[in-house]
């Protein structure tokens, strides 16, 4: 458990404690003990009574967003290419981009722009891909512990489809992801109380070889740590993984036969677009989380995640702001875009699959993605005290609102200027 001195924040409360369950407490207290919140209340307990009150009266106080799928060195070129369909988009602004981080002053000064932005968004945990380099992975990790921020972090692998200045031989990319993984142990970022912690990511099947999958596979049941990676984000990228991998039954067990698809190994996969039935259940039945990236998807011309689907087959799902595909790292956007896709999906797709509610986006980006990183994402009683204090107020109007409406009004017109104080995991970090 974090040692973190009680204390409590004043203002009006709202977080979701399931997908049709929004609680909001005007002028109350939320109170953190030892990193953890204590509850809710009106007015203080007696055992609280001489705790320090940061007052926040008139401001909104929800959890932190967790953001479950975003590119860091993909910062640097985020609003560009956004004319460029995925597979374009990769060998003619990513890879090149990526390449780059080889040289560690260029990571250290684009990974510090990045870090910066973070902290100061709405985001307070996120899943994070670096890229092949091991030693900038390491830069991202430590710079990241250093803000504050909660994370997991990934050394991307790929032996195949990419760049020769890009591109790992297998036994290299073997190698040198158990350099990083003996590295974040002597960094103490394999402790249980570490805020950053590492996953093991393979890029995408495309890019990785049957040989470094079943080996990254090993690694996964042995040290029992997480996994990411993307699924049917694109149709031919989908057609693509199938002339790549004929002995597979479908792009989810192209993971799946290596270990790489939950149960044992908690996994995050990003978009889920072009799912099959059994591949959904599958997820569902693996605890794979989805990580919806809305944004994303238009402006790469992917698609519209079938997002009533999933939820209705009992798959775990949050929202990610897929940098840079998605141009932007404030995850109110991705809740509204969240809205607004899953609208269309239900006029032009199938009306039979009702769009999201605002209460569901909102909990899919706290407590619904937070659960990935543990108790994270709600201001119910030992949940890890992650909390934005927003000033809406910014937004100028003559009405008066509720605090549902508020918070509804904050996606939508609000932006990280707003947000005037920010805490994970008990820690003040804004």
């Amino acid at each position: 458990m974090r040692k973190n001195n009680s204390f409590a924040v004043l203002g009006d409360i709202c977080y979701a404690v399931a997908a049709d369950d929004l609680k909001t407490v005007p002028h109350a207290y939320a109170v953190c003990e030892n990193g953890l919140c204590a509850g809710v209340f009106k007015a203080l307990p007696d055992r609280f009574s001489d705790i320090e009150v940061i007052d926040m009266s008139g401001r909104l106080i929800t959890p932190g967003f967790a953001d479950l799928h975003l590119h860091a060195p993909q910062y640097s070129y985020r609003g560009t290419g956004m004319d460029l369909e995925l597979l374009e988009w990769l060998d003619s602004i990513t890879f090149p981009e990526e390449a780059r981080y080889a040289d560690p002053e260029y990571a250290q000064k684009a990974y510090g722009l990045f870090v910066d932005d973070l902290r100061r968004s709405p985001t307070t945990r996120a899943s994070v891909f670096a890229t092949v380099h091991t030693d900038a992975t390491l830069v991202l990790m430590n710079m990241l512990k250093s803000s504050g921020m909660g994370a997991y972090v990934g050394k991307v692998n790929m032996d195949r489809n990419s760049p020769d200045v890009y591109r790992e031989t297998t036994e290299e990319s073997v190698k040198e992801t158990c350099r990083w993984l003996k590295a974040c142990e002597t960094a103490g970022f394999l402790a249980d109380d570490s805020i950053v912690r590492p996953i093991i990511t393979p890029r995408f099947v495309p890019s990785c070889t049957d040989e470094l999958m079943r080996e990254l596979g090993k690694i996964v049941e042995k040290d029992k740590l997480p996994v990411q990676s993307h699924l049917s984000e694109n149709i031919s990228e989908v057609e693509w993984v199938k002339q790549l991998e004929p002995e597979a039954k479908g792009y989810a067990d192209a993971y799946d036969r290596y270990g790489l698809f939950g149960t044992e190994s908690q996994t995050v996969m990003a978009h889920c677009i072009y799912l099959r039935d059994d591949e959904i259940d599958l997820m569902s039945q693996r605890g794979v989380f989805a990580a919806h990236s809305p944004q994303s998807n238009m402006n790469l011309r992917s698609g519209i995640a079938p997002m009533r689907k999933l939820l209705e087959k009992g798959v775990k799902c949050g929202l990610a702001s897929d940098l840079a595909g998605g141009s932007s790292i404030n995850m109110f956007k991705a809740v509204t875009d969240a809205i607004q896709v899953s609208k269309l999906y239900w006029r032009l797709t199938d009306e039979t699959k009702a769009p999201l509610s605002f209460t569901e986006s909102f909990y899919l980006a706290t407590k619904g993605g937070g659960s990935f990183f543990g108790n994270v994402g709600s201001f119910e009683e030992g949940y890890e005290f992650d909390l934005l204090a927003i000033d809406d107020g910014m937004a100028k109007t003559s009405l008066e609102f509720e605090i549902e409406q508020r918070l509804e009004r904050t996606m939508y017109l609000g932006h990280a200027g707003f947000i005037k104080a920010k805490f994970v995991a008990g820690r003040r970090i804004l």
